[in-house]
């Protein structure tokens, strides 16, 4: 009786975790878009105007702003104004390297989105002999290929549990394991501390067994 109990609770367990893990998330992301709303003068808040208070506002109001700050940006005036506002910014000494790099950061990400973390490799790392599971995120430039005098990658080992978190390497591309798993599949893998093997490889664990 107790053990069908226990069946039952751990059953109920792991539908509920995730479910209430992605609505608090989804809640956490919906408030703080809430927040930015904060910036509008009290007049012409939306929750002024309509009387009430709209959950999620705030997500279609930046969506909005957005989409529209990227028409403005694709005009002719538009383009005149990011660069006169980056090349101010550019003058300032410390606010100009932050700038720069979240730059390069977003416009790899967004614009050239189809190459980063394309491929899931296994490195050794942070000895030889000890293996971690990381994503390649493109090749380093030809001064490192030239100083190194072989062809290199550069990879991101992330880390347990938080893969938000982790070290950017350059590896040999010789010392670079390729893997057939999916980026969704290495995040599970890594975020679950190697709990939960992605299912081809847990139904061949599961034969052998």
């Amino acid at each position: 009786m107790n053990i069908k109990l226990k069946n039952i609770f751990l059953t109920g367990l792991v539908v509920i975790v995730p479910v209430g893990l992605t609505l608090y998330i989804l809640t956490f992301l919906i408030g703080m878009m809430d927040g930015l709303l904060t910036i509008i003068p009290l007049r012409y808040h939306p929750t002024a105007l309509v009387g009430f208070h709209i959950p999620g506002l705030g997500i279609l109001i930046t969506i909005l702003l957005i989409f529209i700050c990227g028409l403005m940006t694709k005009s002719i005036i538009g383009k005149k104004i990011v660069v006169y506002g980056e090349a101010l910014l550019d003058k300032i000494p410390f606010i100009r390297s932050i700038h720069m790099a979240i730059k390069r950061i977003v416009d790899s990400m967004v614009l050239y989105r189809n190459r980063s973390f394309k491929k899931v490799v296994l490195v050794e790392f942070p000895r030889r002999g000890a293996y971690a599971l990381a994503f390649m995120t493109g090749m380093p430039g030809d001064e490192i290929h030239q100083k190194t005098g072989q062809r290199c990658v550069s990879v991101y080992v992330p880390t347990t549990p938080n893969p938000t978190s982790g070290y950017f390497i350059i590896f040999p591309e010789t010392e670079v394991i390729y893997l057939d798993m999916s980026v969704e599949e290495a995040f599970t893998l890594i975020i679950s501390c190697g709990i939960v093997n992605p299912p081809d490889r847990l139904q061949k664990d599961q034969i052998l067994t």
